[in-house]
């Protein structure tokens, strides 16, 4: 359902892993509602794969005109935990807020977030998670945007050992 004239944008907390479920019964009841979502790599068990994830983990934004809607309703919708409030009045989200979200999708409606640095070898990086993490390497090559390898310094001599791009930051 489209965002009426007079509505306005509101912002929903959901119950942990429903922002789906929450903003189809929410559209089930009129009510026109905007989930951003991005793509992310995940990993695991040497499989990698790339899944949809809400932007804002357990939030969603739902359009709303306070004088003609039963927007009450909100608070008892099956994957909503409530809708945010000062008193008893919902907190509204600027119109450019919900514009600016929607100019960073691609022509399928996911956010694209902006890319990592870029890092070439011999540059110096921190560890930031994992079981190395704080320790300094120097970068030995980029692979692609996911994975890099890095010279690590254990035990007096230099290992190499790739990680991925999102463990690393300049030091």
């Amino acid at each position: 359902m489209e965002k009426t004239r007079d509505s306005r944008w509101y912002v929903v907390q959901t119950h942990v892993n429903a922002e789906a479920k929450a903003a189809a019964n929410l559209g089930r009841q009129g009510f026109s509602t905007y989930l951003p979502r991005y793509l992310k790599r995940r990993s695991h068990a040497r499989k990698v794969e790339t899944v949809a994830r809400p932007l804002f983990p357990r939030y969603l934004f739902v359009a709303i005109d306070l004088a003609a809607q039963r927007w009450r309703s909100i608070q008892s919708t099956l994957g909503v935990s409530h809708l945010l409030c000062v008193g008893d009045k919902p907190i509204q989200v600027e119109e450019d807020v919900i514009a600016a979200l929607r100019a960073r999708e691609d022509n399928v409606g996911f956010i694209r977030l902006a890319k990592r640095p870029d890092f070439s070898p011999g540059d110096q990086v921190r560890i930031v998670q994992g079981a190395f993490v704080d320790s300094l390497a120097l970068v030995d090559d980029v692979s692609d945007h996911h994975r890099v390898a890095v010279l690590l310094n254990l035990m007096g001599r230099k290992v190499r050992v790739f990680v991925g791009a999102e463990l690393i930051a300049a030091a």
